[in-house]
């Protein structure tokens, strides 16, 4: 497997960014931001959703170890409710980059689109968590953060599989919810009901 691309410029601070969560019916969307050094290579680092959840485990101790600097953010279920999705996703990403030790000089940002008040330029890649490293690392970190999280809270509200789906609308989810209401992570912007989806409420 080729490593992934090192930078989209070379000798420029660049810090990858991307978002977990934006499909689900529960949870906070998770971001992160990664800045790695440009000399890094590893072959293994790659799109979140490509890798094993052990590959991907396997992954965070190097990235947090080798990275100049990352950042995880989150942006609530309330937030979420309040401002849709799409800005949620925003915010989240903004609240990563503006934890990092460095400030970049450039973001990356995975996907076609982006809001922010930062002054920092950017630069969107479609599919950039499967074509350069920093963005897929953001990937990874925010993945895994965002699947433990989703299985402790499983603990607490166990009729949703969470610890299996990560609150994404898999059948056991919305039957959960049929079942047993909607939780307070529940995302009530959502169609979270497949009533609700097959009267397009």
């Amino acid at each position: 497997m080729p490593a992934l691309l090192p930078y989209l410029e070379a000798n420029r601070l660049e810090a990858g960014c991307d978002e977990v969560g934006r499909g689900c019916l529960a949870g906070p969307v998770v971001a992160a931001a990664v800045i790695l050094p440009q000399d890094y290579s590893n072959p293994w680092i790659n799109d979140s959703k490509k890798l094993s959840k052990s590959n991907r485990e396997e992954l965070i101790e190097e990235i947090k170890e080798k990275s100049l600097a990352w950042a995880i953010a989150e942006a609530s279920v309330e937030e979420i409710d309040q401002i849709n999705i799409l800005n949620a996703s925003f915010l989240a990403m903004k609240r990563a980059v503006l934890q990092l030790s460095i400030e970049p000089e450039h973001l990356l940002i995975d996907g076609n689109r982006w809001r922010s008040d930062l002054k920092l330029p950017y630069t969107c890649v479609i599919k950039g968590d499967g074509k350069l490293a920093s963005i897929a690392a953001a990937s990874i970190l925010a993945k895994v953060y965002r699947d433990n999280l989703m299985e402790e809270l499983a603990q607490e509200f166990p009729h949703f599989a969470w610890e299996r789906n990560a609150g994404y609308p898999t059948q056991a989810h919305r039957e959960g919810i049929e079942k047993h209401g909607p939780t307070i992570w529940h995302r009530k912007s959502f169609q979270l009901l497949k009533a609700q989806l097959d009267l397009g409420i």
